[in-house]
């Protein structure tokens, strides 16, 4: 089976809202992360990313038009067991798994325990899927493994959750994208079926400018993408925000 080229995906979907990709390089030395947020309304769009200790986290670019910070302020991504694992969602999902990864209960389903705490947002009509990824990595063996995951609504009813776990032995060359809704639309479509396999570059660079070049111009607002060598070298960070 041909795997998907994310520019085309990304380039032929006007709002495909909230995206995380987690793969392999093409030559097999890096895990790489991207996540992308994209905002219809100008409270959504009125957002950066910034680097702290742990992470990462979302932040109003002008306080003074921060209306509402429910649901889109968070940490997108935190670094877990001292640099070994790293967590990235759209939403604040990601503090509930670093708590259960980093706690003294045991990691092993620490991201699945985590999640089955959690459902879908609480934005109707829309009930946005909180999706989310998890790498553990053995720089010792020069390798890792990442896990993936959707909450949503069934088909927009918001009395059922419906709770999907994937994981993946890494590929070279070979990632995963899933995002938050199939297309725009009023209620937006919530995503459906397995993450969509994708083509990975060789670079953080190459995959932010996938990303970046090929979301609506309109509707992106922030990208964040980390390479992080498997030799255990120094990882690679990018940070685009469309507000400066």
């Amino acid at each position: 089976m041909a795997l998907y080229d994310l520019s085309k995906l990304l380039s032929e979907n006007t709002y495909p809202g909230r995206g995380i990709v987690i793969g392999k390089s093409a030559d097999g030395k890096s895990a790489m992360i991207a996540y992308f947020i994209m905002g219809r309304s100008v409270n959504s769009r009125n957002r950066v990313f910034e680097m702290h200790e742990k992470g990462m986290r979302t932040k109003a670019f002008d306080e003074s038009k921060l209306t509402d910070p429910h649901l889109i302020i968070y940490n997108p991504y935190l670094k877990a067991k001292g640099g070994l694992v790293d967590i990235i969602t759209n939403g604040d999902q990601t503090d509930t798994i670093y708590d259960y990864v980093n706690g003294e209960s045991g990691t092993v389903h620490g991201f699945e325990d985590g999640l089955r705490i959690r459902e879908f947002e609480d934005d109707a009509p829309n009930f946005t899927p909180r999706i989310s990824g998890i790498l553990y990595y053995c720089f010792p063996r020069n390798t890792f493994v990442y896990k993936m995951s959707i909450l949503k609504s069934n088909n927009g009813d918001p009395n059922a959750c419906q709770r999907y776990f994937y994981e993946y032995m890494p590929l070279d060359g070979i990632g995963h994208f899933i995002h938050t809704y199939r297309q725009d639309g009023n209620p937006i479509p919530s995503f459906m079926g397995e993450p969509e396999e994708v083509a990975m570059p060789n670079t953080a660079q190459e995959l932010a400018d996938i990303c970046w070049n090929n979301l609506n111009e309109d509707n992106k607002v922030s990208l964040f993408v980390r390479q992080i060598p498997l030799d255990g070298s120094e990882p690679t960070e990018i940070i685009i925000n469309k507000n400066k």
